[in-house]
């Protein structure tokens, strides 16, 4: 079963700003929970675009796993779009807008994904859900923190 998670933002930052600071891996830690203890092991700086390949390391509940992204569409700066290549998820397929609005821009965040271990791992839904919620609020609140970045 695919399930979705859908969130938007808006940033008080120019599209091509806000693009060049969520296209930018090396920023990912810093608008992660730190609770995941998330670690990028891929070599930076990493050339994004299509077919960019990102490795990463975390921790959920002290359950440590590794996910690996395959960045598959690069359209900047209004979108880019990651799929899991190896990580918990059966899928997963991120999409990144960005949308030019009249007080900055309107980042959307969804994300298309299926659990593992079908039917059973259904039963992880609503929980799974509710992580997705808390870990893209923080991931909201950090990047409004770092915003001065943004620029240059």
């Amino acid at each position: 079963m695919i399930h979705s998670f859908q969130t938007s933002t808006i940033i008080p930052s120019d599209v091509l700003d806000v693009f060049a600071f969520f296209s930018n891996a090396s920023n990912l830690e810093r608008i992660t929970p730190p609770e995941l203890h998330f670690r990028i092991v891929t070599p930076l700086p990493i050339k994004m675009g299509e077919g960019a390949v990102i490795d990463y390391r975390l921790r959920l509940h002290g359950i440590p796993f590794k996910w690996s992204t395959l960045i598959t569409r690069w359209n900047p700066p209004h979108r880019f779009v990651d799929v899991q290549e190896r990580g918990p998820y059966k899928e997963w397929v991120h999409t990144h807008h960005f949308i030019e609005y009249t007080d900055g821009t309107k980042m959307i965040d969804e994300v298309l994904y299926r659990l593992p271990f079908w039917p059973v791992g259904e039963i992880f839904c609503p929980f799974i859900h509710h992580q997705l919620s808390r870990i893209f609020r923080f991931r909201e609140k950090a990047v409004q923190a770092v915003r001065a970045g943004f620029q240059g």
